[in-house]
């Protein structure tokens, strides 16, 4: 019998979740008063159910109440804080590998560079990990309402900082109407320095999103990739180059993105071989975590634990890590797994 017990207790990877989506909010709260920004209450509980997305009429939307998040993050020691903290709470999940991904580009309001905001999440991550044993990655983001200069000079600052722990380059934010290859130069240069790529695509746009986002932005992982389904040829695609699929249930509901949890096409594409692994997308806003997703797939689309085990493993296998440290890491999940009845 599986339980939401048991699969809590299971090792897993999370790829793809947000810095300024994932705060506690008694921090929000004492980091809200230390930059005189308000907040609507005092009270963790009420923050709690403020930040959370739940009746947003589609991604757009559901992105507004970033801006709360953003505001706070706007000095180094408060990115940093977040960061370990992040850490500390992949911790209590049983994560043992964690991608935190932010666009450092909207930490530079009040005067930081991209490196300064950068270097400051790096620092928070590298003392998470010493503290609490989580692997832990950066992947820098873009948006694509900014414009293509500004990705630009957000590459290019990613690749600076290849080998302190940036792993990666993604393009996130409102989708639809707003094309990947807009900023294919800024996708050129990750590809370049030898960074991973992976872009949110297939989620408020169709599956030609997700073709843009291969076929113009080398993207070796795509996030969402919901809608991948409209192009069955594409779809076969995606499965034979392995291309991962960070999938996120939760973020799809509060978006809009699919009707109901049931009716979410993972349990498709899993079914197909497709290289899918669950994520959660924002552990503030969405209001989940990674165990509250595995526990999704298995009550409301019947993933059983030998598919549970196989998309926890996809998540490894498909890190943005060095093959050896990837390796290494796979086979102790591995071996934990088969250990954990």
């Amino acid at each position: 019998m599986l339980t939401r017990e048991l699969v809590a207790r299971l090792p897993k990877a999370e790829l793809h979740v947000h810095l300024d989506g994932s705060l506690r909010p008694e921090t929000l709260i004492e980091l809200a008063r230390a930059a005189g920004t308000t907040l609507p209450s005092t009270d963790p509980a009420v923050i709690r159910k403020y930040m959370l997305v739940d009746h947003a009429h589609d991604l757009e939307e559901f992105l507004k109440k970033f801006d709360t998040t953003v505001a706070v993050l706007q000095v180094p020691e408060a990115i940093e804080r977040v960061a370990y903290e992040m850490c500390e709470d992949a911790k209590r999940d049983n994560l043992r590998y964690l991608e935190v991904r932010y666009c450092p580009h909207l930490s530079t309001k009040g005067g930081l560079t991209l490196d300064e905001a950068i270097a400051a999440e790096l620092r928070g991550l590298k003392r998470g990990e010493r503290d609490f044993g989580v692997v832990t990655r950066m992947i820098n983001c873009s948006l694509r309402h900014y414009a293509p200069e500004v990705s630009l000079r957000i590459a290019e600052a990613s690749v600076r900082f290849r080998d302190e722990g940036v792993v990666a380059f993604d393009l996130a934010g409102g989708e639809a109407g707003r094309p990947c290859g807009v900023h294919a130069a800024a996708f050129d240069v990750a590809l370049h320095g030898r960074l991973g790529i992976t872009v949110h695509a297939g989620e408020a746009a169709g599956a030609e999103s997700v073709a843009e986002a291969i076929d113009r932005c080398h993207a070796g992982r795509i996030g969402h990739g919901t809608r991948l389904y409209e192009d069955p040829r594409l779809r076969d695609y995606v499965r034979d180059r392995r291309i991962g699929l960070e999938i996120n249930i939760t973020s799809n509901l509060q978006t809009h993105a699919v009707k109901a949890a049931a009716a979410h096409p993972v349990r498709d594409y899993f079914d197909r071989g497709l290289n899918v692994t669950l994520c959660t997308d924002s552990w503030l806003m969405c209001g989940t975590s990674l165990t509250d997703e595995y526990w999704m797939a298995h009550t409301a689309l019947g993933f059983t634990r030998p598919e549970i085990d196989r998309m926890i493993l996809n998540g490894f296998e498909s890190a943005f890590l060095p093959w050896p440290e990837r390796e290494r890491l796979v086979a102790s999940v591995r071996d934990e797994l088969a250990a954990i009845g």
